[in-house]
């Protein structure tokens, strides 16, 4: 039986989500994210802002590495890296992850779960994908 898990992304730290992410995805479980842009990345702005360019202009649009911008895209990318990706675990792991802007209309949010140790406690020193998105480039609503 797959379980699916619906997380509420609002307020969590993107490495400790992605990692909780991953280890419920190697579980078996079905898992789907909401309020992707919401997500933040705790330290300085605008040393996150300039290591998340300097990541995207690496490489050439031919043959990458390719370094998304929306921040549902960042955020299964993260996920990505924390997956064994050359096994085939890795791989079936990653096609039961699904990541939303917002909420979608056809999901309901009534049973949104967060990781408590995921959040964020902090209460500056912080950006959201969000922000990162819209420095990067992306059309963000």
């Amino acid at each position: 039986m797959i379980l699916v898990k619906v997380v509420d992304a609002s307020n969590m730290v993107l490495g400790r989500l992605a990692s909780k992410i991953a280890r419920d995805l190697l579980n078996g479980e079905e898992i789907v994210v909401i309020n992707a842009e919401k997500a933040v990345i705790i330290g300085n702005k605008d040393n996150i802002i300039e290591k998340y360019t300097s990541r995207r202009e690496i490489g050439s649009v031919r043959k990458g590495p390719y370094h998304p911008k929306s921040p549902d895209r960042i955020l299964r990318r993260t996920v990505r890296g924390m997956l064994p990706m050359k096994k085939s675990k890795g791989v079936d792991a990653y096609s039961r992850l699904k990541v939303y802007m917002g909420v979608p209309k056809d999901l309901g949010v009534k049973n949104a779960f967060q990781y408590e140790d995921a959040k964020n406690t902090k209460l500056k020193g912080y950006t959201t994908l969000k922000e990162l998105s819209i420095r990067l480039g992306a059309k963000v609503r």
